[in-house]
């Protein structure tokens, strides 16, 4: 990165090779969209442009990075007029890694299903567990990115991890009883036998 403050704008994209993956990541994972997040990544790396003279020798390149991921973040959805959730279709390749038929269907609709919980918590919430649990960040990185002490991160990530166990656990019941529901209108619906007619 000083190589690219100083001027050499090419080692641009050394860092792209290195970052952009991560970065969609974390972008799609609380965005829930693939278009959105494939944009916002390409706006993050002109914003490291634009904004290059900034980075500071003492501070960490993730955390700035993150930093700008989280703005660019934040502006696309103030430009957006109406916020929308997107489901996150990546079963097939939690489908592709199984072996088992069976075990890759449960494993899809374990995914599925906790994808659907982590986009309905609050946002701030939401990427707080992407940033810790699924990018990896150490708790002082994402108080350095967030602007609080390490303990009020941990307390943070707790208090959104119980939320997001809570989500996901009434999720999986409620599918309980939708498929309950679907297989008794299922044998309701059968027709009666010659021998329930009698």
């Amino acid at each position: 990165m000083r190589a690219v403050r100083g001027g050499d704008c090419g080692q641009l994209g050394r860092l792209f090779e290195r970052y952009h993956l991560p970065l969609f990541d974390f972008l799609y994972r609380t965005t829930g969209d693939r278009a959105a997040a494939e944009d916002l990544v390409q706006d993050v790396f002109v914003r490291i442009l634009k904004y290059r003279h900034t980075f500071r020798d003492d501070s960490s390149f993730e955390t700035w990075v993150f930093r700008i991921a989280r703005n660019a973040r934040a502006d696309h959805f103030r430009r957006r007029s109406t916020a929308q959730t997107v489901e996150l279709n990546d079963e097939a390749d939690v489908a592709a890694a199984a072996t088992d038929p069976a075990d890759a269907l449960d494993r899809a609709s374990h995914a599925a299903r906790l994808r659907r919980a982590l986009m309905q918590l609050p946002d701030d919430k939401r990427e707080l567990l992407v940033l810790a649990r699924f990018r990896g960040l150490r708790y002082e990185q994402i108080g350095a990115l967030l602007d609080v002490e390490v303990g009020a991160v941990k307390v943070r990530v707790h208090r959104a991890m119980r939320q997001l166990r809570e989500t996901f656990d009434r999720l999986g019941a409620r599918r309980e009883a939708e498929a309950k529901m679907e297989a008794q209108s299922e044998k309701e619906a059968q027709p009666r036998t010659e021998s329930s007619l009698r």
